[in-house]
């Protein structure tokens, strides 16, 4: 299944969407531009995959590197999935439950919490327009998960860091922490994605703004980070771009040359 032709990676939070979750018109307009060129294009975001099934659907988009690469899809199939080790994530959720720290459990299908009315787990993930999860105290123990939630301040990351070394966390919001596979990352995903579609590491393109981005601008060939985004983002993208609601997208599609 070779690709002879470039591919674009775009995170989602903060990249393709804006601070109120809206697509900009020029971010559509570029990718389906894109896209009609014959550029590949896909997607790399820590969300789960029914988190933005419409947003897929809106752009005509069916590849995916979603958990931030712990669940990896080209044209429909499924090509990696990397689940997280069942017993430390009871182990982990127990040390949680001491600190009185709520969590979220996601597979590739939904969402479960461990707890009821959390500030944090409304405030982060009303913050991305998703509703609360149903409370299911120990439901996950049968299912794959790819992707933990945990809801404390940083300076009350530090005891998980250190004593649960099998995660790796990334940090995505003041209340909440994304809990990964030990090495995961969009880039690893990202990794998957071009082996499959034989396509060289340098016809590879990555837009980004957050520090679950930083290892995929410096994996592809070209790394573009936004305006808006965080610092460490533009530090080690190739370019950096306007913000999101200044056809950041578009603008950024530009400077590559790919637009």
């Amino acid at each position: 299944m070779k690709k002879n032709k470039p591919i674009v990676f775009f995170d989602i939070d903060g990249t393709l969407l804006n601070e109120e979750k809206e697509l900009p018109q020029s971010t559509k307009e570029a990718i389906f531009s894109l896209q009609e060129k014959g550029v590949y294009v896909a997607i790399a975001t820590g969300r789960a995959p029914f988190m933005f099934k419409e947003l897929r659907e809106e752009l005509g988009i069916e590849s995916y590197v979603s958990f931030n690469g712990s669940y990896v899809v080209v044209e429909g199939k499924v090509i990696h999935d990397v689940p997280l080790t069942t017993n430390e994530l009871i182990r982990l959720e127990k040390a949680a439950e001491q600190a009185n720290h709520s969590m979220v459990f996601l597979d590739h299908n939904g969402a479960v919490a461990n707890r009821a009315d959390d500030h944090y787990i409304a405030e982060s993930l009303g913050g991305l327009k998703l509703p609360y999860p149903p409370v299911k105290k120990g439901e996950y123990h049968q299912r794959k998960i790819y992707q933990a939630l945990l809801f404390c301040q940083e300076e009350e990351e530090e005891i998980y860091v250190q004593g649960h070394n099998h995660f790796d966390y990334i940090r995505w919001h003041p209340y909440s922490v994304d809990i990964l596979p030990g090495g995961g990352s969009k880039a690893r995903g990202i990794k998957q994605v071009l082996d499959y579609l034989f396509i060289p590491q340098e016809q590879s393109y990555a837009f980004g703004d957050a520090l679950n981005d930083l290892e995929m601008l410096q994996f592809v060939g070209t790394g573009v980070a936004m305006g808006d985004g965080r610092e460490e983002a533009k530090a080690v993208a190739n370019y950096v771009t306007k913000p999101v609601n200044e056809d950041g997208i578009l603008h950024g599609l530009r400077y590559t040359g790919l637009l």
